[in-house]
């Protein structure tokens, strides 16, 4: 069986920061459907590495490749055509609608001195609508709480539309209920059509049922990857945080409690 290209590539990838290194001769692929899931403590340099994966930052060593091309050959618009990207944090300087706000995802699909059209409105109030946010499409941006923001900000990624989502905690300011509708957009993404995604978690067992795959940053900087079911375990967990913790759950529910 054939298997299709890889929408992200990179391969002897070295990570770091003020002279500490996160991660070192990584080399990892997420193909389109695929959703991968980066764990690891406070600091293990999860955000760094997202943001290295993103081409918004140079790795100290080793190559990124989005749709089998480096950013600097895609260039920022084409790069945004494949990826989006959604940051840990953000802000509003300006006042705008929610929908203005939304439609901000259809920039990297418009020539430079175009408008957005019916069509481009459509995709962004359908992005509203998957967040729980239609009726709010003329609200102002800086009267949204924090987690209507967020979900405001998956929006504009959903209007984008791009092939991969990176995600640095997705899940921040949201209640449990918004969380789990989070994970469950994606993952419908993923299995319908054909999306890819890689996102950084905090909570191992919303990891181990909503991502395919999962990749541990630990402190000393080396790295285990794999399908979640082989590298989410009570073992490999209690090393990654310090912590003895044990696996609880039924079938597929699995959660990792402190021991």
């Amino acid at each position: 069986m054939d298997h299709p290209q890889p929408v992200l590539f990179a391969r002897g990838l070295r990570v770091g920061i003020a002279g500490r290194t996160f991660c070192r001769d990584l080399a990892l692929s997420v193909r389109p459907g695929e959703s991968l899931a980066i764990l690891g403590r406070n600091g293990a340099g999860k955000s760094t590495l997202l943001s290295v994966l993103a081409g918004l930052r140079a790795p100290d060593a080793g190559e990124v490749c989005l749709a089998g091309s480096s950013y600097a050959q895609l260039g920022a618009r084409r790069s945004a055509r494949i990826r989006g990207w959604l940051p840990q944090s953000r802000s509003e300087a300006f006042s705008s609608t929610v929908l203005e706000t939304a439609l901000i995802g259809r920039h990297p699909h418009l020539d430079r001195w175009d408008w957005e059209s019916d069509a481009d409105a459509r995709k962004a109030r359908q992005a509203l609508a998957a967040v729980g946010l239609a009726e709010l499409a003329q609200r102002d941006v800086q009267t949204l709480s924090g987690g209507e923001r967020q979900r405001l900000a998956i929006a504009t990624l959903l209007t984008q539309a791009p092939q991969l989502y990176l995600l640095d905690e997705p899940l921040a300011h949201l209640d449990l209920n918004h969380q789990i509708a989070t994970l469950e957009l994606f993952a419908a993404l993923n299995r319908d059509q054909q999306m890819a995604s890689v996102m950084v978690l905090h909570e191992p067992g919303l990891a181990a049922r909503f991502c395919s795959r999962a990749l541990l940053l630990f402190d000393d900087g080396t790295t285990l990857q794999g399908s979640s079911d082989e590298v989410i375990s009570s073992d490999s967990l209690s090393r990654l945080y310090g912590y003895p913790l044990r696996e609880v759950g039924v079938g597929e529910l699995r959660w990792f409690m402190p021991a």
